[in-house]
């Protein structure tokens, strides 16, 4: 099978398989606050990841890229859409360009519908400096991501199966590059230990990447002969992933991602301590199942309600947001009090302006 051909069915299962809302969002409550003291006109939606000012607090995550005609139609849209409603927008790997030029068009078409946007590039933790360049000079990248996906490639028939010396390459890519690089991992979480490892890096943003969303080990496994579904379940909560990341990298911008699937998973996520959500397999549903005018109207409809809560919650910017009072309940509880993670912390929180 041809990389292309791997691009394609990559979107064919991460449609079929869907996500699962194992996130650990669900278990999260939000304190009332009947006296919020807050406006509409007052909330600001604006965020800073990595250096970067995002408009939004949502951003269009890594999807696709390389699957020939197919895989260009779909940025080509996604592209569309980031531009409309102002939003950044990552594309998937691009090592498929980097060893087949044929490909490039499928990424720099992202670029050729959205000039003026925030725009990502994506690249292994296998690349090297000079495919780092390449990738960003190809659609002229505002920042780049490298993706953990040490799972996916296991489960992968063809995949990888050598992860040495990953964390000096990530290094050297970040002193080799002049935009902020974004560590991701693709469904399966990081943890504090992993997250301990990439801040000594000085790496723009961690994006957590966690267990809920999009299951890469279940789209391989639909590709292999010999199903690996120990694999299937494995990964750190997308919940659990962002506490474990914020606490461990307190000044370090963190993104959450896996399995968001509406605006109130985002502002929990962003009360956690996020200060971006990156969604991915939400997006690609509502363009594949209703196009790109009934998305952009969704993507509107979605900030309108994370106004709505913010003012509920009487957080007018994403930082007050981070100092919101909740509640872990169920899974995400024990997991998180396992960890040796203060839980009361988080329901004794005082919003900075009071």
């Amino acid at each position: 099978m041809t990389r292309a051909e791997r691009k394609l069915d990559h979107i064919r299962h991460a449609l079929s398989t869907g996500q699962s809302r194992k996130t650990g969002l669900d278990d999260i409550t939000f304190i009332h606050q009947a006296l919020p003291d807050a406006s509409w006109e007052d909330i600001s939606l604006h965020t800073q990841v990595g250096g970067l000012n995002f408009s939004s607090p949502f951003f269009i995550n890594a999807m696709t890229g390389g699957g020939g005609d197919r895989t260009k139609i779909v940025n080509a849209q996604l592209a569309r859409i980031a531009k409309q409603v102002d939003i950044p927008m990552a594309v998937g790997s691009q090592m498929a360009a980097l060893k087949d030029p044929d490909e490039r068009t499928s990424y720099a078409v992202v670029r050729e519908e959205n000039p003026n946007g925030l725009v990502f590039a994506n690249l292994g933790s296998e690349a090297t400096v000079e495919q780092a360049k390449q990738a960003i000079e190809m659609i002229q990248a505002d920042a780049l991501q490298i993706h953990l996906n040490v799972i996916q490639e296991l489960t992968m028939p063809e995949g990888d199966r050598d992860f040495k010396d990953a964390l000096k390459r990530i290094e050297q890519i970040i002193h080799g590059l002049s935009v902020p690089v974004i560590i991701k991992e693709t469904g399966f979480g990081l943890s504090r230990e992993t997250v301990h490892k990439l801040k000594q890096l000085n790496v723009g943003a961690i994006d957590v990447g966690g267990f809920g969303g999009t299951n890469f080990a279940m789209i391989e496994n639909e590709r292999r002969k010999r199903q690996l579904s120990y694999f299937d379940q494995w990964g750190i909560p997308t919940a659990a992933s962002v506490i474990e990341a914020k606490m461990e990298a307190p000044d370090t911008s963190i993104i959450a991602s896996g399995g968001i699937q509406n605006p109130l998973d985002i502002v929990k996520c962003l009360a956690l301590g996020a200060s971006a959500v990156g969604l991915a397999g939400f997006i690609l549903k509502l363009v594949v199942e209703h196009g790109e005018d009934e998305t952009c109207q969704a993507i509107e409809e979605m900030k309108e309600d994370i106004k709505m809560m913010m003012v509920a919650l009487g957080a007018t910017t994403v930082s007050e947001l981070q100092n919101s009072p909740l509640i872990l309940n169920g899974e995400l509880y024990h997991y998180i009090s396992q960890r040796g993670y203060d839980t009361f912390s988080f329901a004794n929180r005082k919003n900075i302006k009071r």
